[in-house]
């Protein structure tokens, strides 16, 4: 079967991936496993050292949207995953399968097949008669000919790498998970072209990042349409402790952080974030107050969306990456079920 996929072109995305094959560190890391396969065969650099002089994608990196310690503790969710793909340099698309159809799915892994993009599945272990529960693995290849997946299980103590039927693996993934009392889906992912933030990034340490969202949607909307940047600078305050900046390991990456910040304490708005904040949470609320522009009255809107179409290149790339992460919240910040049992 594998001759014949890679004879029909059904394999030529699968080389990247297996040169990064990883088995996942942790019996809940299915998500973060197959992160590190995806993101390091799509040869996105992290801007941190992993071990000794190498900037690589490890499970010990994937530290922002959730907590290591809270996903060892109850896994990741389909939303939770997409939101650590996209602050970690990937564009990343999650469809569900009450959203998209068979054929949604079998475009996606041709796509895969050919090498166009990488496709993380998040299906449910019982309906393939397998033990387990929820689970995340990276797609290897389609046999198209035969309507077969090639799943590269990154759960390899318990599974090498498998043929199965597109069509099950699809009924695999409409099983509601319990949590979000949602379908569950498939993310793809590309590199995006301005790489991962070098610096900061949204972090949920003591929090749910459900939570965050809500309480992050709910400090926009409730002061209504007029308020003003320092009334919005001050809401979103308590919230900025949930921007954290990394520490990039690369001088160039060091020097592109400084020249962000430096470019961020520049913009008008800045000196009246800080009038409203204070020096020391000041860079962090201004970069939200940007982020969030979209959801702003239009005045305002205009103006911060001013101010980002003239940022500095290195800010502007900071705030893209800050923007993806709140676009994977903003999905999510209607869910009132609790989180503590996501499906690993």
């Amino acid at each position: 079967m594998f001759a014949e996929a890679l004879a029909a072109g059904g394999l030529d995305g699968y080389f990247r991936l297996a040169e990064q094959f990883h088995t996942q560190a942790e019996p809940a890391f299915c998500g973060l496993g197959s992160l590190v396969v995806a993101l390091n065969a799509l040869a996105i650099d992290p801007g941190r050292l992993w071990k000794g002089p190498w900037r690589w994608f490890s499970e010990d990196l994937l530290d922002c949207c959730v907590s290591l310690e809270e996903v060892r503790r109850r896994g990741l969710d389909l939303d939770e995953v997409t939101c650590l793909a996209r602050c970690n340099g990937a564009a990343a698309e999650l469809v569900r399968t009450d959203a998209g159809d068979l054929v949604a799915w079998r475009a996606a892994l041709s796509a895969a097949a050919r090498g166009e993009v990488v496709v993380i599945a998040s299906y449910d272990r019982a309906s393939l008669a397998q033990s387990g529960s929820g689970h995340f693995s990276p797609i290897g290849g389609y046999h198209a000919a035969r309507d077969l997946v090639l799943l590269l299980d990154v759960a390899r103590f318990k599974y090498p790498p498998h043929w199965i039927s597109a069509e099950r693996v699809w009924q695999a993934m409409r099983a509601i998970d319990p949590v979000t009392g949602k379908s569950r889906g498939w993310i793809t992912l590309r590199r995006r072209d301005h790489g991962v933030s070098l610096g900061f990034t949204l972090t949920c340490e003591g929090d749910d990042l459900k939570g965050f969202a809500r309480r992050l949607s709910a400090a926009v909307d409730e002061l209504g349409p007029g308020a003003g940047i320092e009334e919005l600078a001050t809401a979103l305050l308590p919230i900025a402790g949930h921007l954290g900046v990394r520490v990039p390991s690369s001088t160039v990456h060091q020097a592109g952080l400084s020249a962000a910040r430096s470019a961020l304490r520049k913009l008008a708005v800045y000196p009246r974030v800080e009038l409203a904040v204070g020096a020391e949470r000041a860079e962090a609320v201004t970069l939200l107050l940007i982020a969030v522009a979209d959801r702003l009255a239009p005045a305002l809107r205009d103006e911060l969306t001013e101010v980002l179409a003239c940022a500095d290149e290195w800010l502007a790339a900071e705030l893209a990456s800050l923007r993806a992460q709140l676009g994977a919240l903003w999905t999510i910040t209607a869910e009132t079920r609790p989180s503590e049992t996501a499906s690993p």
